[in-house]
């Protein structure tokens, strides 16, 4: 765990320099081509490939039962963000305000939380 922790922590970190990098990048280079405002704007995306590869590489360590929990949990969080964000998606058909897409995966992260903690009642 403590690997993991450094791994995904590091990659955190980095993720939060470039984010904050390429946000003010971004307001001194409005009036550049369209190809390096891409290029600064998905700069991030390079930090939160390293975090997906550090959950990666946690998972492969676990044993079956902690990893029976995980996908237990994954499955509870794919079903219930989807059930969450097309609602609200249909919701936003009657007025209720636009939520952007970058709310779609800390909604994913709370029920992967939630999963987590069902599947480890029931295993405990």
């Amino acid at each position: 765990m403590k690997s993991y922790f450094y791994e995904l922590g590091a990659a955190l970190a980095l993720y939060m320099l470039v984010l904050t990098a390429s946000l003010l990048l971004l307001i001194q280079h409005q009036d550049s081509g369209l190809f390096l405002r891409v290029v600064i704007t998905l700069a991030p995306v390079i930090p939160a490939g390293l975090m997906c590869w550090a959950i990666v590489r946690q998972l492969r360590r676990l044993d079956e039962m902690h990893l029976r929990i995980q996908f237990e949990a994954l499955g509870f969080a794919f079903a219930a963000s989807a059930l969450l964000t097309f609602s609200y998606g249909f919701l936003e058909n009657i007025g209720a305000p636009h939520i952007p897409w970058l709310w779609v995966w800390p909604v994913m992260a709370v029920m992967w939380m939630i999963g987590l903690l069902i599947a480890r009642t029931r295993y405990q």
